[in-house]
């Protein structure tokens, strides 16, 4: 992750906060206030109570996800797909790099920035680990992203999501009265980041679809307290269990819906050991935000691109922007009627997230939630083009009857007026550099 960040800092896209920042709000604050104004990451150099410097929002931006899984704005879904269906199995992905492993730190969770994002969360929480389990019994590993409240330097407090595999590793291993071990990966290389938001069935290695964007074998290295290997590149490392029949208070907590989660019995995670690389900088991760936003897209975006580019023709592309709860759907119109079809087949792709699903043509933005509006306004028939689903259950997290149905809306040029529908073009405008033209 840090050579990324150099590589960000280089070509000018960084922005770098030198005065001291306290964790407690105020870091979430400059973060947000900073992605009003840009994607880009911001690292804070002088957190209060801490040695270790924070990044936050380095996977905020559509352009740096296509560039880190190499491909093109337009193309994501697609490439990603290839990617994650090439699975050759877990050989020859992972390298041990135990004989050349670099000097770790050793320390505690209190070690580690405390960070309090949202002004009624019950503490500090660690928002961007990535947990790394191994199945029970076949020993494939998994990536997930599950939230942890800091409780002290022996105890995290964590939610293990209903549709995550580790959820159904925790509950094979506690059916037999056994922990669960795990290592929190916090700061892992971008492609094992990008993996952990993969929508993979449970059999599958979350491990080698980083291999595969790597492009080579990922480098591991040993654990210390519990039996497993991590990516010997991330910057900080919480060697842990999560605990059988053990359940504490966690919460709430400000999720990316835009409310608290409220208080619940949550599992406890022991922690067994802390470790970092010398130079380690912390990832914080600012919850219903851009970087937030962004890494659930391309769960559910890509998602729901495998599900309808199997039974529909001329589908291009998948955006879940600005929210995961919102579909669009870029296609190639090729008969009347084609974007209800698409519509019908987004919404039974996940029976909670697709409230509302907007299919646009080709020569829409679909990562532009402007230029998808002026499509509706412009395209989208209002007697003819809107279809609603009255209802269908909402997200399991809605309030009891606050939302139910569902939304879909053609934004396509009508078929039989097609040639009518010519946008309007400034010659040489995608090749202008303002720097250019500025001082």
């Amino acid at each position: 992750m840090r050579d990324y960040i150099e590589k960000l800092s280089g070509r000018g896209e960084l922005h770098v906060v030198e005065r001291e920042v306290d964790p407690r709000f105020e870091l979430a604050a400059v973060t947000s206030r900073s992605q009003k104004e840009s994607d880009y990451p911001v690292l804070f150099r002088n957190v209060k109570g801490t040695n270790l410097p924070v990044i936050s929002n380095i996977y905020g931006s559509h352009a740096r996800l296509c560039e880190i899984i190499g491909t093109t704005k337009g193309n994501f879904c697609r490439h990603w797909q290839t990617l994650v269906d090439d699975n050759p199995g877990s050989e020859h992905s992972y390298t041990c790099e135990s004989a050349m492993e670099e000097e770790r730190m050793e320390g505690n969770i209190s070690d580690l920035p405390h960070i309090t994002y949202f002004e009624r969360d019950a503490g500090p929480y660690i928002t961007a680990g990535v947990f790394l389990a191994k199945e029970p019994d076949t020993g494939v590993p998994n990536l997930s992203f599950c939230r942890s409240m800091m409780v002290s330097d022996d105890e995290l407090r964590v939610r293990l999501a209903p549709p995550h595999d580790i959820t159904q590793y925790q509950k094979k291993a506690e059916a037999r009265n056994q922990p669960l071990e795990v290592a929190i990966l916090i700061g892992p290389p971008p492609e094992v980041f990008m993996a952990a938001c993969a929508s993979v069935p449970i059999e599958q290695d979350e491990l080698a679809i980083a291999a595969r964007l790597m492009g080579s074998p990922v480098p591991m290295r040993p654990c210390r307290h519990i039996d497993m290997q991590v990516p010997a590149e991330t910057e900080i490392v919480i060697e842990g269990r999560i605990l059988p029949h053990e359940r504490r208070p966690e919460g709430p907590f400000g999720e990316f819906q835009g409310y608290y989660v409220k208080q619940a019995d949550n599992h406890v995670f022991e922690v067994l050991n802390v470790s970092w690389r010398e130079g380690a900088c912390f990832h914080g991760l600012l919850c219903g935000y851009l970087e937030d936003l962004r890494a659930l897209e391309v769960s559910f975006a890509t998602r729901v691109y495998r599900h309808i580019s199997a039974g529909v023709p001329g589908i291009l592309d998948v955006s879940c922007y600005p929210t995961p709860m919102h579909t669009i759907v870029q296609i190639r119109p090729e008969y009347d009627g084609h974007a209800k079809h698409v519509m019908l087949k987004v919404f039974s792709s996940h029976l909670q997230y697709n409230k509302v699903c907007i299919v646009v043509d080709e020569d829409v933005d679909i990562h532009d939630f402007e230029d998808v509006w002026w499509a509706v306004m412009t395209r989208g028939r209002i007697d003819k083009d809107i279809m609603t689903l009255p209802g269908v259950p909402g997200f399991f997290r809605d309030p009891a009857g606050v939302y139910t149905g569902r939304l879909g809306i053609d934004a396509t040029k009508p078929f039989d007026l097609r040639g009518n529908f010519e946008r309007k073009r400034v010659p040489g405008l995608p090749e202008i550099n303002l720097k250019d033209y500025f001082t």
